[in-house]
């Protein structure tokens, strides 16, 4: 897409990104009308803290001026274990994609592709091998088309 640049965000993005998180729940039918500033107000703190230390990295999509996207990969350390074929051990941090999230005007228009590009070739240049994410119906097609596969993650506990 041309006029769109992509940057890595500082932790003076925590408030976009917090109302970008908001902005997907909303979007999926998850977060109700009470939630929604605590919702902001506690991504705004955890974004802030979390960008400032490594634990979380995000990238921002600019056009016309304006953000109009963002993704970003919240780091964790992963336990050694076997490489999905077995042969080697997987070692260091896995990724965990967050947050993909483009302004309404400007979906269908390769915002989320390019930020996840953007993320994906930050992740081989650092070494992190193992990435997830957990996919909303409408961002699936992407994410396969990248490569992403499905899992066998399951779920439990109080509102599952």
């Amino acid at each position: 897409m041309t006029g769109l640049s992509i940057r890595r965000a500082t932790a003076a993005d925590a408030d976009v990104l917090a109302r970008h998180r908001a902005a997907m729940f909303r979007d999926m039918g998850q977060l109700s009308d009470d939630l929604h500033d605590t919702l902001v107000d506690a991504a705004r703190a955890y974004f802030a803290a979390a960008i400032s230390d490594g634990r979380y990295v995000a990238w921002l999509a600019e056009a016309e001026g304006k953000v109009v996207g963002g993704a970003g990969l919240q780091l964790r350390e992963l336990l050694p274990r076997p490489g999905p074929t077995g042969a080697r051990l997987m070692r260091g941090p896995q990724g965990l994609i967050m947050n993909v999230f483009t302004e309404r005007a400007w979906r269908r228009r390769g915002v989320a592709a390019a930020l996840m590009g953007e993320l994906l070739g930050w992740c081989r240049a650092s070494g992190i091998e193992s990435v997830v994410l957990h996919a909303s119906a409408d961002g699936r097609p992407l994410y396969e088309k990248l490569g992403f596969t499905p899992t066998n993650e399951m779920r439990y506990g109080k509102d599952v």
